[in-house]
């Protein structure tokens, strides 16, 4: 009895029981009974208090447990199975390792996990390939194909135990039953971490701005590139380059699934919902294969209406990975930037082919057809156009000749006086008597007499010398080097793997930079006056007021010109003069200027007006002559002017939409 006595007294000086003050004049009989009362409420207190500790293993949704997230995770309960993997992870960017999935059993004929295990993802061994089974070959090719190189792979499986177990408990929540925290391998140094598999996620934000990026036409690497400097750094993005451009293929191929042509032409008719003078069609082959395709929006036909008096098409486009030809159609707007009023795609360069392409293109227009249409060399197109638009004036893009002269010859190359021979013979010559001299003078000098191409090209030069197309409206096109921003006009950023669904893409990116440039310069013309080193006095004024910067330009370089000239009076008959006009009295620079007081008509023999839409520097210096202050109205070509598209606009601004709001994707990558 005194042995239990002592035995219980020490247990309770132990847990610390307070003993009453009275218990030293108490019977052995009250001292047992009192101390095995006071050793049953100290074991009730060691129970509260495991209890608690418990609890405090549970993890709510508010709050974290305060235990270091490096050691065990023994214990913890959740109401996700997903919340405890989150606090697996956060243990394994502390430590140094990369977790992935291991094995998971579900409750019979539902979804529900009982049990999921996680583990390292050094747990295992690297599969190399040696236990897949080979396909038995039953036929024999005829041509026997190269054998493919096995990928080589890095073994990065050691076996690790390391894991983390999770189970449903009777309370229908689930538990850590058991984690294994050892690893038999090396941790990954701190600065290393991001690179981890389960530590790199592409969120929802930024999967918004990578599309937003790509549908802009920046490549993949560019947009990866971009957003790491923006998070400051690689390793502060959340995911790496490989996961990037994984992403990027993946969303690529996802926009073509079904059939690259198919996603194309659901493409229109979503823009035909957006847009009800939206513009397509198309044509399959015999084996159901895209064989043709058209399109338009509604802006390309407002400005066709306006400035498709000239019209550019350029086939040399090959860029998609169908080989399939893009041509698309161009005009000039009247800030002498690129418009356009089309776009194609042909399977070839047959006859039947530019028929159909031209004919839709004028039906998509309603019928009205340009006053000049220029292309590259090519017999094909020049039948077409003469079928369906027999009144145009076609004419041979004068940049293509250049090109085509470079290429074929390359010894001329690098001679520099050949080209600014064969330019001056492109774009210079005035009368037929001047190119004719100049043709000869290069085919001599440059030993060219004979040569197949320089034959054929004399053979169409109506179609392309100045001196011989001054009787059709040109814009200045084969008079101007500037001939060569209307052609590659779209093509800079496809290339021969670029799919319809990615050239559409880009295209419309394309028109959307135009479209930003054409209101910038508007916004200029309306809010400002061009600077001059003459005097902004009378006809220079008046032209300041009416044209846009850019034909202001192209007028003060005549007005300057003409400040030079001399005028003789030829003859007189009746309120009609008849000059002579030249620059230093040279013979071979005179022009014959007529000149109607009454209607203040002027017209020259170099016919700058009717091939370009302003004044030559003869007229402008019979103008002066005659005191006369302001451009008269006739002479006002209006595509040339500030308010050529003044109605579109208007519309516009009636049509006006409502504003979308839209959050910047840099700031939804910070979340």
């Amino acid at each position: 009895m005194e042995n239990l006595i002592r035995s219980v007294i020490q247990s309770t000086q132990r847990i610390q029981v307070p003993v009453e003050p009275d218990i030293q004049d108490a019977t052995m009989e009250d001292v047992l009974n009192n101390c095995i009362e006071n050793n049953a409420l100290a074991q009730e207190r060691e129970e509260e208090e495991a209890m608690e500790a418990e609890e405090q293993h549970i993890i709510s949704d508010s709050e974290e447990p305060d235990q270091d997230i490096v050691g065990t995770l023994m214990g913890y309960t959740a109401e996700t199975v997903e919340e405890l993997l989150g606090f697996y992870e956060k243990h394994a960017s502390e430590v140094g390792f990369s977790i992935r999935k291991g094995n998971t059993r579900f409750k019979v004929g539902t979804r529900i996990v009982l049990e999921k295990t996680y583990v390292c993802s050094a747990a295992g061994v690297t599969n190399n390939g040696k236990n897949k089974k080979k396909k038995v070959q039953t036929v024999v090719p005829v041509v026997p194909k190269k054998e493919r190189k096995p990928r080589q792979v890095s073994i990065t499986r050691t076996q690790c135990r390391a894991c983390l177990r999770v189970k449903m408990n009777s309370e229908g929540r689930y538990e850590v039953v058991n984690h294994v925290i050892m690893h038999n391998h090396d941790l990954t140094r701190s600065q290393w971490h991001y690179l981890h598999r389960s530590e790199r996620q592409i969120t929802e934000e930024k999967r918004e701005a990578i599309e937003t990026m790509q549908k802009s036409g920046l490549s993949s690497t560019a947009s990866f590139n971009y957003m790491a400097i923006e998070a400051g750094g690689e390793e502060n993005l959340g995911h790496s380059k490989k996961d990037h451009l994984n992403y990027c293929t993946r969303l690529k191929m996802k926009q073509i699934e079904g059939g690259d042509a198919q996603a194309v032409t659901e493409i229109m008719y979503l823009e035909l919902e957006g847009d009800p003078n939206f513009f397509f069609r198309f044509r399959l082959d015999e084996k159901g294969k895209l064989r043709s395709l058209f399109w338009r929006d509604s802006m390309f036909m407002e400005d066709y209406g306006i400035f498709g008096d000239i019209v550019v098409f350029d086939t040399t486009y090959r860029t998609n990975r169908y080989n399939l030809i893009c041509a698309p159609i161009v005009g000039i707007n009247n800030h002498w930037n690129n418009c356009m009023f089309g776009c194609a795609f042909i399977g070839d360069e047959k006859i039947e082919s530019f028929v159909w392409l031209l004919q839709t293109f004028k039906k998509s227009m309603g019928g009205k057809s340009p006053i000049s249409i220029f292309t590259d060399q090519d017999a094909a197109m020049n039948n077409a156009i003469n079928q369906v638009f027999p009144d145009s004036r076609h004419r041979l893009c004068v940049w293509h000749l250049h090109q085509n002269a470079i290429t074929r010859f390359g010894a001329l190359k690098r001679d520099p006086t050949f080209k600014k021979t064969f330019n001056y013979c492109l774009y210079k010559c005035v009368t037929v008597v001047e190119f004719e001299t100049n043709w000869r003078s290069m085919l001599q000098q440059y030993e060219l007499i004979g040569e197949e191409w320089f034959t054929n090209v004399y053979d169409l030069r109506e179609k392309w010398c100045p001196a011989l197309s001054k009787d059709f409206f040109s814009a200045g096109i084969l008079s101007s080097q500037r001939s060569e921003s209307t052609n590659h006009a779209i093509g800079f950023r496809a290339n021969r793997t670029t799919s319809l669904t990615d050239f559409y893409r880009l295209f419309k990116g394309t028109i959307q930079r135009w479209r930003s440039t054409e209101k910038q310069a508007e916004f200029s013309c309306s809010k400002s006056v061009p600077s001059s080193a003459l005097p902004l006095s009378g006809l220079l004024k008046h032209a300041s007021e009416v044209y846009t910067l850019s034909l202001f330009r192209d007028f003060e370089e005549e007005f300057g010109y003409s400040i030079a000239t001399t005028a003789k009076l030829i003859w007189k008959q009746e309120n009609t003069e008849f000059y002579a006009v030249s620059i230093d009295e040279e013979p071979w620079s005179a022009q014959r200027v007529t000149y109607i007081h009454e209607s203040q008509t002027v017209s020259c023999t170099c016919k700058n007006f009717e091939a370009s839409g302003w004044l030559c520097y003869h007229c402008i210096r019979i103008l002066h002559l005659h005191s006369v202050n302001r451009i008269p109205e006739q002479y006002i070509k209006k595509r040339w002017t500030k308010s050529a598209k003044s109605s579109v606009w208007n519309k516009l601004e009636n049509e006006k939409p409502e504003e979308v709001q839209y959050t910047p994707w840099r700031q939804t990558m910070r979340h």
